[in-house]
């Protein structure tokens, strides 16, 4: 795993979406929110999924693109998107090499049983370099905390 910390170079990544591959090179000179999210549709990944689609256009306005990561696959993420009216873009990493590039493969506790999995982590990348990282998120304002950041990154 990469040390991934503020002010450093964002990871090179290279992620499937429905509409076809995306890569950090695609993002020069732009301005990229990565958020990493557990699983297609579960409570907190379709509410997280769900705000940053009701500010969709905000963040587009600011010049920003979303994208949402996690395992599943384009076929799941498709029908996730389809189910909730998702309108950003979701990457599919089935290996999970991205997700650990950015450090967001962790070692989690549930009811004292110990397992590896996804945290709920989003990054902030304008140049390719890592402006601001949110760990842990908690859903309820997120996307809007992350857009306020944007806007002033």
């Amino acid at each position: 795993m990469t040390d991934v910390t503020e002010g450093a170079a964002a990871p090179d990544f290279e992620l499937e979406t429905a509409d076809g591959p995306v890569k950090l090179a695609d993002f020069k000179g732009k301005t990229l929110v990565l958020y990493f999210y557990p699983k297609d549709d579960t409570s907190g990944c379709t509410k997280e999924a769900q705000e940053f689609t009701a500010l969709a256009g905000d963040f587009a306005k600011a010049g920003v693109t979303v994208i949402g990561v996690s395992k599943d696959t384009i076929a799941k993420h498709q029908k996730f998107a389809a189910k909730y009216d998702l309108t950003i873009p979701l990457g599919s990493d089935p290996e999970g090499a991205v997700i650990e590039r950015y450090g967001s493969w962790v070692e989690k506790s549930l009811y004292g049983r110990k397992y590896m999995g996804i945290d709920r982590s989003t990054f902030l990348i304008k140049d390719g370099q890592i402006r601001r990282i949110w760990r842990k998120v908690k859903v309820a304002g997120h996307a809007q905390a992350v857009l306020e950041a944007a806007r002033s990154a």
